[in-house]
């Protein structure tokens, strides 16, 4: 008599995992071209702008991870307790949650070539799990008799999206996966991903999966590249919350899992293109207060200012004149009179007439 099987880990097969290299090699060579392109700009910021932009990006990627897993941070703190990791001066003190992230941030940052052992992920998880007071199992794989279940629904008639192995099996099924870990040779993209899903398949600790997860792709990545990725993998994510979920639903079911590993990579390489744009964006910006020194008066420079700190994607349909009387505390005559001068100095274009007039930043 024969039993049918429900869940990957379940299969006879586990954990042989099966998958189109072919369908990634693409993939994997975009990832690798990228990767340089993002090391040469980042090799042109000043020192400065590498420290604000490592803050800003881990502390967008500790906000973001969490909102995955629907907790929301407080931005301010979370980048206060990234400042403090790096030995800068803070002027706020951070919530335990907050201080958690923060720090396992900027551990994964700073110590991405440091050997992955269990003490390690029991260190993760004491960050990750900070301050709270409603698991039994803090910083050690999850021990309770009771199936771990992801679920959604209502009580009295939940969705069961999956189950992961019993905890009695846990330290011999982390053991296989430190040691497959250690011990695969398969390109960035392909690693990062299977980490991901092996990793959240086996579901170790009580909470937190999903964030130490996140946190092992970008460590295979930092691996394999020989440094920090700098990528905002998690913003990519939390944006495709959705899908992120649906695919790996869809994969947790069998051995062949060529269609996660493919989403994942796409994912991979949006967040990439993203950092080298932020890193491009900078480096405009640079380059444009360069350029217009002892030209701006203290307005202009305010609003530039602002408008560059909305990022790559700017200000959403674009800066307009109320918009530039609000950041400056103008009235309109001189808020007009301010615009036309940075359109002339070629900081910025104009599209628009009259109330739809917009200005965008000219790079």
């Amino acid at each position: 008599m024969t039993t049918t099987h429900i869940w990957n880990w379940q299969d006879p097969d586990w954990p042989n995992w099966r998958f189109d290299a072919a369908r990634l090699s693409a993939l994997e060579d975009k990832f690798l071209l990228q990767s340089g392109r993002l090391l040469g700009a980042w090799q042109h910021l000043a020192a400065d702008t590498q420290d604000q932009l490592k803050i800003d990006l881990l502390s967008d990627e500790a906000l973001k991870t969490s909102e995955i897993e629907g907790e929301y941070l407080d931005r301010a703190s979370v980048q206060s307790s990234v400042r403090r990791q790096f030995g800068m001066s803070v002027d706020r003190r951070a919530g335990p949650a907050e201080a958690g992230i923060a720090e396992l941030m900027v551990a994964c940052f700073q110590g991405f070539d440091k050997p992955l052992t269990h003490e390690a992920l029991f260190d993760w998880h004491q960050l990750i799990c900070s301050g709270r007071k409603d698991l039994k199992t803090i910083g050690a794989y999850r021990q309770h008799p009771e199936a771990m279940q992801v679920v959604s629904g209502p009580l009295q008639k939940p969705k069961v999206h999956f189950e992961a192995p019993p905890s009695a099996e846990m330290h011999a099924e982390m053991t296989t996966f430190l040691e497959w870990y250690k011990s695969t040779t398969l390109p960035p993209l392909t690693k990062a991903g299977l980490t991901h899903l092996y990793f959240v398949c086996i579901h170790p600790f009580e909470d937190g999966n999903g964030r130490i997860a996140r946190a092992l792709s970008e460590k295979a990545l930092a691996q394999a590249l020989g440094q920090p990725s700098l990528l905002a993998l998690s913003r990519q994510i939390e944006k495709q919350r959705k899908q992120y979920y649906d695919a790996l639903e869809a994969n947790n079911k069998s051995m062949e899992i060529t269609d996660w590993l493919v989403w994942f990579a796409e994912t991979a390489l949006t967040a990439q293109a993203y950092s080298i744009s932020l890193i491009d964006h900078l480096i405009a910006k640079t380059k444009m207060f360069d350029r217009l020194r002892g030209q701006l008066n203290p307005r202009q420079e305010k609003a530039l200012i602002r408008v560059f700190e909305a990022g790559p994607e700017g200000f959403i349909g674009g800066l307009s004149a109320k918009n530039y009387m609000s950041i400056t505390d103008t009235v309109p005559a001189t808020a007009r009179r301010d615009l036309a001068d940075l359109v002339t100095k070629g900081a910025l274009t104009r599209t628009g007439e009259r109330k739809g007039t917009r200005y965008h930043l000219s790079i």
